[in-house]
This record gives structure tokens, C-alpha cells and sequence, in this order.
């Protein structure tokens, strides 16, 4: 997999230029491994926790406080991933990872403190193949060791001597557990052929719901679509996949029906194009998308509205 990241750099100054650069490598790589940006932020927060209750005496032993950030973030998450499955198995309905918006539409978060002005460059996440809706709920159905090894390394490119050392397996053993990572993933992964007439299929799928248009949808949608629901009991929505393409079509207009003003916007969902619902004017809805032979497989319409932070202050109108 080509991505952008790369480890951390070596640093023989643990001053705080040095360690706060590392923030927005952090912030990646807790949310590739958690699937949550609220559980990510929590994660690099106590990673900063750690390193500043030190002495400035350990810290300047430390020779790459960069490495050192590193593995104790994903020390955490992989701590957060054993506990996190027990919270999902209590979870009213599906649970859906955060969706994210471009990078030109990013709100919120905890670096905005609530106010409408974009979130700080360093807590945005990189859009890549690696956040994609379907590679992240792929992401889901690992093992936390194996999805710590495999993001660690097929994404952010660290040798399995150094991904053992934060695992605490052997390099051999985190080899294996990559291995079997990258089968689920490519057994999975939609071709790229495939993605690239999404923005189109969306916006016709967009225009069959508008227009109430129930054969318009079914015939965009695969015959054995599935359409999964987020809402954590705060809101309702299905508890259940909605699968058949005539079943999602008539739940959507069901939903058209029953929620009269709402506007559709389309946008980039986790670097892919997707579909934002919004009802007087604040976000309520954001929808990904996968297709395969130019039809649409698989809807994730997340409403929780704790997972809508980065999308329900200004600018998604």
C-alpha cells in the first residue's frame, strides 16, 4: 500500500517544537487504529499526558522522543481496542467508525473548542485509502494485535522489528499477524475501477431521493446492497442492515417522507465522495459509499451525533 507516512524522525532535542510536531502523526495513527477521532484525540492526549509527567531529565535520555510518542500511543490504543469491544457489544444498534470530511471542510474537534473556524492544521487526518469507509469497517472486524501490526506497518511503513517491540510479539509473529490483516483487506477492498465513477453514481443517487424516485434507486443500487445505520441510541434510525435494493429504496423514501426539508449535500466522505443530510440547516446524516460494477453494495449513514463533531459547526451549507 503507498501511503504518505513515514516513522518518526530522529530527534536528539526533546524541547517542545520537537514533541508537538509529532501531534498530527499521532492523531493519524490513532484514528486509523481506532476508528473513532474522539477516542484518537483521547488516546494522543494521554500519550502527552505521560511524556510531560517525566522528569526533563528522562525525557532528555530519550534519544527520538518521536519513537518514543509512537509506540506509547499505539501502546494505548491497543489498549483502547480490547476494551473498546466490549463497549460495542453493549452498543445500541450497528457501530460505524467517525466519518471524516476534505480536509477543506473540516470543523470542530477539540482544537476548535467549539467555535466556527476550522480545527488546527494538526488535528486533521490525511485522506487516503486508508480511511475509506469499507477499509476502516474491514479495520473492525480484526483482532486489536493484528490491526495495531498491519496499520503500523503496510501503512505507516515500521519495520516489524520496531511494530514487535510495541506489540510486545516477535517480529515473526507480527509478520504473521500483517499477513492475515492484508488477506481480510484485499478480500474486501473494492478495485479502483470501481471507485472512480462513485461521484457520479452518488449524485444519482442523490437525484433518485430527492425526486422520490424509487425504481431510479433500485436500479442504482446492487440487488444485494446493504445500507447500515449508526445512531447510538441518541436518534432513530434502523438498528438493523437494511439489505435488498428495494428494501434500502423504500426506507429511503420512507425516511424523504418522514422528514420533510431535508437538504442533500454531496461530499467528500473519508476521501471518497459521500453524502451529507441536513435538516435546518444542521448536519443529521453523513453517508459512505461503496460500489462494484457501477452499482452501489454498501451504505454506512452514520447520525451519532457525538461521531458528527467535525461536520455540525459552520461551513457544510
Amino acid at each position: 500500500m503507498s501511503t504518505p507516512f513515514e516513522p518518526g524522525h530522529e530527534r536528539s532535542e526533546p524541547g517542545l517544537s520537537a514533541v508537538v510536531d509529532e501531534r498530527r502523526q499521532l492523531i493519524n495513527l490513532a484514528y486509523r487504529l481506532l476508528g473513532s477521532l474522539s477516542e484518537a484525540e483521547d488516546a494522543v492526549q494521554e500519550t502527552y499526558t505521560r511524556w510531560y509527567a517525566m522528569s526533563r531529565q528522562r525525557q532528555e535520555a530519550i534519544e527520538s522522543p518521536g519513537a518514543w510518542l509512537t509506540t506509547v500511543a499505539s501502546r494505548i490504543c491497543l489498549d483502547m481496542l480490547g476494551s473498546a469491544r466490549a463497549r460495542r457489544e453493549r452498543y445500541v444498534g450497528a457501530w460505524i467508525p467517525e466519518p471524516l470530511p476534505d480536509r477543506t471542510e473540516w470543523f470542530g474537534g477539540s482544537a476548535s473548542g467549539g467555535r466556527t473556524e476550522p480545527a488546527d492544521p494538526a488535528d486533521r487526518i490525511t485522506l487516503d485509502e486508508s480511511v475509506n469507509m469499507a477499509f476502516l469497517v474491514v479495520l473492525e472486524s480484526m483482532t486489536p494485535a493484528e490491526r495495531v501490526a498491519f496499520i503500523l506497518h503496510d501503512v505507516f511503513r515500521y519495520p516489524f522489528a520496531e511494530v514487535a517491540e510495541i506489540v510486545g510479539r516477535t517480529p515473526a509473529a507480527c509478520r504473521q499477524l500483517a499477513s492475515s490483516a492484508r488477506r481480510r483487506i484485499g478480500a474486501a477492498q473494492a478495485p479502483a475501477a470501481a471507485t472512480a465513477g462513485q461521484a457520479g453514481l452518488v449524485r444519482n443517487f442523490k437525484e433518485a431521493w430527492e425526486a422520490k424516485d424509487i425504481k431510479a434507486l433500485v436500479d442504482l443500487l446492487d440487488p444485494g446492497a446493504t445500507m447500515t445505520a449508526d445512531g447510538g441510541g441518541m436518534v432513530g434510525t434502523a438498528l438493523r442492515p437494511v439489505e435488498g435494493s428495494e428494501r434500502i429504496a423504500q426506507y429511503l423514501i420512507h425516511i424523504a417522507d418522514k422528514a420533510p426539508g431535508l437538504t442533500l449535500l454531496e461530499r467528500t466522505v473519508n476521501g471518497r465522495p459521500g453524502l451529507v443530510a441536513q435538516h435546518a440547516g444542521v448536519t443529521v446524516t453523513v453517508a459512505a459509499f461503496s460500489l462494484t460494477g457501477g452499482r452501489i453494495t454498501r451504505i454506512w449513514a452514520v447520525r451519532n451525533p457525538e461521531k458528527l463533531r467535525p461536520w455540525t459547526e459552520n461551513g457544510q451549507s
